[in-house]
C-alpha cells in the first residue's frame, strides 16, 4: 500500500527518502536513456537507415507530438498522482530506448521514437511541476542549478562510456541502446518502491489553466520551443553530414560540452539569484543570436569543423540559463496553477516544433545555413520578449506593463 508523506514531515526522513533526494535520483535516470539515444541516433539513422535530412526532419516532428499534447498529463493526473505518473514515464522512456535497434526501418524507428517521446515530455511535464512545488522560492534557482548538474553528470557517463568503449569493444546499436534504456527503467521502477507519496501543501488545479496574466511566459515558451528544435535537430547532424563525424567522434564533442557544463551548470542558478530572470535571459538570448548566426557562418564561409564545435559547446551552455523562465513562472504563478501551468506551457512550447522540422528539414536540402539565420531571428525575437520581464517579478507584476498591486499602509 502506498505511503503518503506531507512536505513538511519528509524531513524527518532519512536523507536518502526526501522529495529532494527524489528530484536528483530522477534528474540522473532521465538523461541515461535520452542520451544515449541522442548520442546515436544520428549515426544510427546515416549508416543503418539511410536518413537524409527530410527523414530526420520527419523523425523530429514524430518525437515532437507528444510534446504538443503535453496538456493530456491535466487529464491523466485526474487518475494518477504527478509522482507516480513521472516514474512511470521514465519506465516508458526506458523500455521504448532499449529495444530502438531491433527496429532498423523508417516505420519502427518513428514508432519508438513516438512512444520514448511519450515517456520524455510527460516526465518533464510532471518533473516541472514537483520541482516548483517541492523547492522552496528562496533557492529554487540554486537547486536547479544542482539538479542540472546532475543531469550533465549522468549524461557526461553516458557520452564517456559509448566514446571510451566503442570501437575497442566493437560495440553495437543494440547494445548500448539497450544498455541505456534499461538502466533508466530499472532506477525508476526502483523509486516506485521505494519512496513514498509526497504531499504538496497546496492541491492542484487539475483542469486546463489559461491566465492572461501569464502571456509573457506563454510567449517566451513558445519561442524557445521553436528556436530549440533547430539546435536539437540540426546541430548535431550537422556535425555527421558536413564533417563526417563517427559515433565515437559525435560523442567525444558531446563528452567536452558536458564536462564544461557541469563545471558551469551550478553557478547558472546563482546567476539568475542574484542578477535576476530578466538579465538571465537577456543574456542568454542575446549570446544565441550570435551562435546561430556564426552556425550560418559555417556554410555561408565554409569554416572549419573546430569552429562548428566550440559553437555547439557555447550554445549548450546558453541553453542552461532556460530555467530562468521556471522561476520566472515560480514567483508570478498562483501555487495552485503549476501543475496544469507545465503542462499547458509544454504544449505551447510544442506547438512550433510539430511542424517546424519537417519544413525546416526541406529547407535543409536547399540551404542549411538559412536554417540557422531563421533561428537567429527566432532568438532575437526571444530577446525582445525578455526585455517585457520586470526586474522583480511576482503576483500582479508579471510584465513592465503591470501595475503592481500597492500594499496596505502599516
Amino acid at each position: 500500500m502506498a505511503q503518503f508523506v506531507p512536505l513538511s514531515d519528509a524531513r524527518q526522513m532519512p536523507f536518502w527518502r526526501r522529495p529532494i533526494t527524489l528530484l536528483f535520483l530522477m534528474a540522473f535516470a532521465m538523461p541515461v536513456a535520452f542520451f544515449t539515444w541522442y548520442a546515436l541516433l544520428n549515426n544510427f539513422t546515416k549508416e543503418v537507415a539511410g536518413f537524409d535530412g527530410a527523414d530526420i526532419g520527419l523523425l523530429h516532428t514524430i518525437r515532437e507530438i507528444p510534446g504538443f499534447l503535453a496538456v493530456g498529463v491535466i487529464a491523466v493526473i485526474l487518475f494518477v498522482r504527478e509522482q507516480v505518473l513521472g516514474l512511470v514515464s521514465l519506465v516508458l522512456l526506458g523500455a521504448a530506448t532499449a529495444i530502438t535497434a531491433q527496429f532498423p526501418q523508417l516505420t519502427g524507428i518513428l514508432i519508438l521514437t513516438f512512444l520514448s517521446s511519450v515517456g520524455f515530455h510527460y516526465y518533464e511535464t510532471v518533473n516541472q511541476s514537483l520541482q516548483l512545488q517541492w523547492l522552496p522560492k528562496d533557492r529554487a534557482p540554486q537547486i536547479l542549478g544542482w539538479l542540472l548538474a546532475t543531469g550533465s553528470a549522468a549524461t557526461f557517463i553516458v557520452y564517456f562510456v559509448i566514446m571510451i568503449l566503442w570501437e575497442p569493444l566493437g560495440l553495437s546499436y543494440n547494445i548500448v541502446f539497450m544498455f541505456g534504456g534499461g538502466i533508466t527503467a530499472a532506477i525508476a521502477l526502483f523509486a516506485l518502491i521505494a519512496y513514498p507519496q509526497f504531499e504538496a501543501p497546496h492541491p492542484q488545479i487539475k483542469k486546463m489553466v489559461l491566465r492572461k496574466r501569464y502571456w509573457l511566459y506563454y510567449a517566451l515558451q513558445f519561442m524557445s520551443g521553436a528556436r530549440r528544435q533547430i539546435f536539437m535537430v540540426f546541430a548535431g547532424f550537422m556535425m555527421v553530414e558536413k564533417f563526417g563525424f563517427e559515433v565515437h567522434e559525435v560523442v567525444g564533442l558531446y563528452l567536452i560540452n558536458l564536462v564544461i557544463n557541469m563545471c558551469v551548470a551550478p553557478f547558472l542558478g546563482h546567476i539568475v539569484a542574484r542578477f535576476g530572470e530578466r538579465n538571465a535571459l537577456v543574456f542568454e538570448y542575446a549570446g544565441l543570436v550570435c551562435v546561430f548566426l556564426a552556425y550560418g557562418g559555417v556554410y555561408f564561409f565554409d569554416w572549419g569543423f573546430a569552429v562548428a564545435a566550440a559553437l555547439y559547446v557555447i550554445d549548450h551552455m546558453f541553453f542552461g540559463l532556460a530555467l530562468a523562465m521556471k522561476t520566472y513562472f515560480q514567483k508570478i504563478g498562483d501555487p495552485g496553477d503549476i501543475a496544469p501551468t507545465a503542462a499547458v506551457a509544454f504544449t505551447i512550447n510544442h506547438i512550433a516544433a510539430v511542424f517546424l522540422p519537417v519544413m525546416l528539414g526541406l529547407m535543409w536540402l536547399v540551404s542549411p545555413a538559412a536554417v540557422f539565420f531563421l533561428a537567429a531571428a527566432m532568438a532575437g525575437v526571444s530577446l525582445i520578449l525578455a526585455t517585457l520581464i520586470p526586474r522583480h517579478p511576482e503576483a500582479g507584476n508579471e510584465t513592465i506593463f503591470s501595475r503592481p498591486v500597492p500594499t496596505a499602509a502599516e
